[in-house]
């Protein structure tokens, strides 16, 4: 992370403390919520009367409070109670359907294709419920985060929600991978180290990128924040793109065409800034993905310039869509310290004592899925930093490092997940914010 957005000598504002969310998997004591107002996302249904109570009682404890409107009916804000609960008999609601349209347009009413989509029915209840997860915790994101909060409470604030709505337990369910909060040049695959206080400017554009799994089933999804009206045409020109992408993805569709129609899309936009007007790139080395059972990037990489690539989309595959605008060259290339990891699924074993043990806390605790130093640090491990380097090094693990644009300039990033079932398209992670 770059230095500008480093401020060593600020100090968390009192808007910080109501970043707190109960983490039920590592019974964390939850803490006292700020004396100031937060005012609820639009949508979020908070009531007159409601806001008028948080103002007669300034002084006292806050409270959490129910709310009606997106988010799941009786859910606290803070969010903490468990999905499960709030959806019985795991009545999830569906995501965005989209309806197959020329060759296959049949798969919507075939009797076939309808008996394939029961035979399919426990992972979409799984993908449904982790999609759930994601939207209560982001909109209660959306609502805290802001100029002077701290990086890092904004990552414990997402992954403690995430742990607790998800009911997170082993290899059954709990976070996706890392949460990502990438600020201006820096594109992807920041999450603060242990210590690290970045302090959230007024002027920044901040991705932040986050997964929920139920079973291995991974809901991957992003959007980007910023609190100057300037860079509006960067956020809506990536929007836009991604949208794009998920309207022109479907069974067997080329990779090559949908990259084709983002980048035609993306590269309509141009923003004004400093006096000069800046054609808006995509970053053509950044990529979707499709998605495995406890594996993020599946193997098939959905570009988002055109690159011909003929590979197809086939049915019952899951993808994330996301795409990168940038004001910068239009080109990623690894700055700054490491915080993302994940192991290979195929590795020797390491020789060196403080490696082998490593390596056995990860298998035990992430298996495939990816995971950050904080997440080792808070299963009480030290002295781990030369064993995961061994690890880094024989090939046992993978380090994903920040990806960055030159500096000055500014990304932005909207993704979404979706499933090709045999009858529809489903955008599962699809909400009323984005």
């Amino acid at each position: 992370m770059t230095q500008a957005s480093v401020a060593a000598d600020s100090v968390p504002t009192k808007e910080l403390s109501s970043l707190a969310v109960s983490d039920t998997s590592a019974k964390h004591d939850e803490e006292d919520g700020s004396d100031d107002e937060v005012e609820e996302e639009a949508g979020e249904g908070e009531g007159g009367a409601q806001k008028k109570k948080k103002k007669k009682n300034r002084n006292k404890k806050k409270k959490k409070t129910k709310k009606t409107g997106p988010g799941a009916a009786g859910q606290t804000s803070p969010p903490s109670i468990p999905v499960s609960q709030l959806f019985p008999s795991s009545s999830y609601r569906e995501g965005q359907i989209c309806e197959y349209v020329d060759d296959n347009m049949y798969r919507t009413t075939s009797e076939e294709m309808r008996a394939r989509d029961r035979a399919n029915e426990r992972q979409l209840i799984d993908l449904r419920r982790a999609a759930e997860v994601h939207r209560e915790v982001r909109q209660y994101a959306q609502s805290v985060i802001k100029p002077g909060v701290d990086l890092a409470d904004v990552a414990e604030m997402i992954e403690n929600g995430t742990r607790a709505l998800v009911e997170a337990k082993g290899f059954e369910a709990g976070i996706g991978f890392p949460t990502g909060l990438s600020i201006n040049h820096c594109a992807a695959h920041y999450t603060p180290n242990s210590g690290d206080h970045v302090i959230v400017q007024k002027d920044d554009v901040l991705k932040v990128d986050f997964g929920v799994h139920v079973n291995g089933n991974i809901i991957d999804s992003a959007f980007t924040m910023s609190w100057n009206d300037r860079y509006d045409p960067l956020l809506n020109a990536v929007r836009d793109a991604t949208n794009t992408g998920i309207r022109e993805a479907g069974i067997d569709v080329r990779l090559g065409d949908i990259g084709a129609a983002i980048q035609e899309v993306m590269e309509s936009y141009e923003i004004e800034l400093g006096g000069k007007t800046i054609p808006i790139r995509p970053l053509r080395n950044l990529c979707g993905h499709n998605i495995g059972s406890y594996v993020i990037h599946g193997g098939k990489s959905v570009p988002i310039v055109a690159n011909g690539d003929q590979t197809r989309m086939e049915e019952g595959e899951l993808f994330a869509i996301e795409t990168f605008g940038t004001t910068g060259k239009g080109l990623v290339f690894e700055e700054g310290v490491c915080s993302h990891y994940a192991k290979n699924s195929a590795h020797a074993m390491p020789r060196l004592p403080s490696a082998k043990k490593l390596l056995s806390t990860i298998e035990k605790n992430f298996g495939t899925l990816p995971f950050c130093r904080r997440y080792i640090d808070r299963l009480g491990e030290s002295h781990y930093y030369l064993g995961l380097k061994h690890l880094v090094d024989d090939g046992i693990v993978t380090a994903y490092p920040p990806l960055c644009d030159v500096q000055g300039s500014y990304t932005a990033q909207f993704e979404h997940t979706f499933i090709l079932r045999p009858t529809v398209k489903e955008v599962l992670s699809r909400g009323d914010d984005y």
